[in-house]
């Protein structure tokens, strides 16, 4: 399938653009509490731009409780202060443009947390309140109140409402929160709330981001009266976009009117061109049509491509979810937004297989995706080719394991503090003694640090840094992307520029090159002129310029 995309404008920074993902309180520690902050980030920040990325992404640093790794907000403009404070967020933004990477900062619409004034506020201020209308709450169902309005499920297990005590001590109102109960709902309909997220994006365009990440951005509109979603609500995320909580019709005039905003508000003094600010959509939406429209014209520019993440390493299901995926972004001019991995996901070394074997297809699957034309998003860790982390029970944070009964670990194997150097924990993150960082580190990564693989020709991080290099020297063709291989899907290749040629095999029958074919990077060594499998070789042919 050949697509060919529109022209691009010389000021789109972000179509092709690799954006690293920071989740800071384990990225590092600048000040020897254990907790990774935003000094300790900003004094690593040459290691990104060293190895070749274009932005980052700093995940919540707000104050927040905590009861969803920040994602619970009590202040959606502030620092939280084991982070650090205004002036610290300030230096990193100054010293991240010094080196040339944007900043992308999250904004979390759909809820606030529990500790917010405004949900303060409406637990005082009583049922039918104005206080309470910011939110969603309702009356139960049942003789006396006492069921849930709906047969809503949290994404995190168990009902999505939540009861509480009136001021009278009596059980009253349920209120909604599609995720943790620490986490509730906003509602969009109520026009204090878009007033208040378009206060929210104008700080934080003062203080000099780039751009925006929007989480859960398909649930911000619930359909109206919120109706039963019926059985089986959370089983087929392929059919998600029908639940009457997510990808409501009204997200897209609210995204345009955001979008307008970025667009017309004004740059910082003494910012760098070009000055357009980006948002990308994190919206859990499979269907590729639907997905599209978060990111046609006026709307966002980016939407995470989460097929491509959850697509198993296997060639058909791979050559499948690109061939898609560039044909519903190319419909509406975008870009695909390719990513591996994030701080909800399984990392991809234990995704794939774990071990040695995960290891070598980790590497195959970054080759492939920095090959791809549009932009990419690499998670902390992943340069290194960390593994999936176990975290002792009594150390988890993530309240998937409680709301599950101990059921589902969660997300923190994901989020375990970076290695920086050294032999034993905690690897260079930070000063502290080992048992009071953030989450543990496991003993055995002692030769995944940075400071080990640095020098290290066969090491993830020398493989990825010479990837993005490469990259940037290879801007992507604008004749559309063509993938070529067998019809069963062993193996397929791609030009992604007049000089790289992308080939990966997934089969267990040896590729062999072209005699023409020069070999610039390779995922795994080849045996003499034959790719073997699981691995991603980049080319150049004789008759392509040098």
């Amino acid at each position: 399938m050949t697509v060919t995309p529109a022209p691009v404008p010389p000021s789109c920074w972000w179509r092709e653009a690799v954006c690293y993902e920071i989740h800071p309180r384990a990225f590092a520690d600048g000040n020897a509490d254990g907790v990774g902050d935003l000094p300790g980030a900003t004094a690593r920040l040459e290691h990104l731009a060293g190895l070749g990325v274009d932005a980052v992404w700093i995940t919540p640093f707000y104050p927040s409780p905590l009861a969803d790794g920040g994602y619970d907000i009590a202040d959606h403009t502030g620092v939280a202060a084991d982070l650090g404070t205004a002036a610290d967020f300030a230096a990193l933004v100054t010293k991240a443009h010094a080196l040339g990477l944007k900043v992308l900062v999250d904004v979390v619409p759909n809820h606030t947390s529990h500790r917010h004034p405004w949900f303060r506020a409406a637990l005082a201020a009583g049922p039918r309140s104005a206080a309470r209308e910011r939110y969603l709450f309702r009356d139960g169902r049942g003789e006396k109140g006492e069921l849930p309005p709906n047969d809503w499920q949290s994404a995190f297990g168990g009902p999505a409402w939540t009861r509480i005590d009136e001021a009278d001590g009596l059980p009253g109102q349920w209120y909604l929160h599609l995720h943790a109960p620490e986490q509730p709902d906003l509602n969009w309909r109520n026009t204090e709330v878009p007033a208040e997220f378009e206060r929210i994006l104008r700080h934080w365009l003062d203080q000099g981001v780039d751009g925006f990440r929007v989480d859960v951005a398909h649930t911000l509109f619930k359909a109206e009266g919120l109706p039963d979603a019926g059985p089986g609500q959370h089983q087929d995320v392929h059919r998600n976009h029908l639940m009457p909580y997510y990808d409501q019709d009204e997200l897209h005039p609210q995204f345009r009117r955001w979008r307008a905003l970025l667009d017309n508000h004004p740059a910082p003094a003494g910012a760098v061109p070009p000055h357009e600010r980006v948002m990308v959509a994190e919206a859990g939406v499979f269907d590729r049509e639907r997905l599209a429209r978060y990111v046609a014209p006026g709307e966002m520019q980016q939407i995470f491509n989460f097929a491509f993440l959850e697509s198993p390493w296997d060639g058909p299901a791979m050559r499948d979810v690109i061939d898609r995926s560039v044909q519903a972004m190319s419909a509406v001019g975008a870009p695909v937004t390719w990513v591996l991995s994030s701080h909800d996901a399984v990392r991809p070394v234990t995704r794939y297989g774990g071990g040695p074997l995960g290891e070598r297809r980790a590497r195959a699957a970054a080759l492939l995706m920095l090959a791809l034309p549009g932009a990419a998003y690499v998670y902390q860790g992943e340069e290194l080719g960390l593994p999936q982390a176990h975290v002792p029970d009594d150390r988890i944070r993530d309240p998937l394991w409680e709301r599950s009964g101990h059921r589902v670990r969660g997300r923190d194997g994901s989020r375990v503090p970076l290695p920086w150097a050294g032999g034993v924990p905690p690897y260079g993150f930070s000063d502290a003694d080992p048992d009071s960082c953030w989450l543990p580190q496991p003993p055995g990564w002692a030769a995944l640090t940075v400071a080990a693989q640095r020098d290290d020709a066969s090491s993830m991080f020398t493989l990825y840094r010479a990837a993005l290099h490469l990259r940037r020297a290879h801007p992507p063709m604008r004749t559309g992307l063509h993938l070529q291989g067998p019809a069963s899907g062993e193996w397929f290749a791609f030009d992604r520029s007049a000089g790289l040629r992308c080939l990966v095999n997934f089969g267990a029958r040896p590729v062999r090159l072209d005699d023409r074919a020069r070999v610039l990077l390779s995922s795994a060594p080849l045996d003499g002129r034959d790719v073997p499998q699981d691995t991603t070789v980049w080319i150049v042919l004789e008759e392509y310029p040098q």
